[in-house]
């Protein structure tokens, strides 16, 4: 089985997620959102990149049924 991902920018997951660059990177990055689990630093290198799928994974979590029928 292939998993792929998508990976995206800290911009890129503030368009997504609608909120700012600043609370993602001050408030979210390590106390919800954890490298190796919902970023990585490809090769090494200061630029992280969020996965989306696990992002989108934690923010969902906790929703009923309900809630997720609503959403469609």
């Amino acid at each position: 089985m292939i998993m792929t991902h998508t990976y995206l920018t800290t911009e890129e997951l503030s368009s997504r997620i609608k909120y700012d660059v600043r609370t993602i990177r001050q408030c979210l990055k390590d106390s919800v959102l954890f490298e190796g689990v919902h970023y990585i630093r490809p090769f090494g290198g200061r630029k992280i990149l969020f996965i989306w799928e696990r992002v989108e994974e934690t923010m969902l979590q906790g929703l009923s049924v309900n809630d997720a029928i609503g959403m469609m």
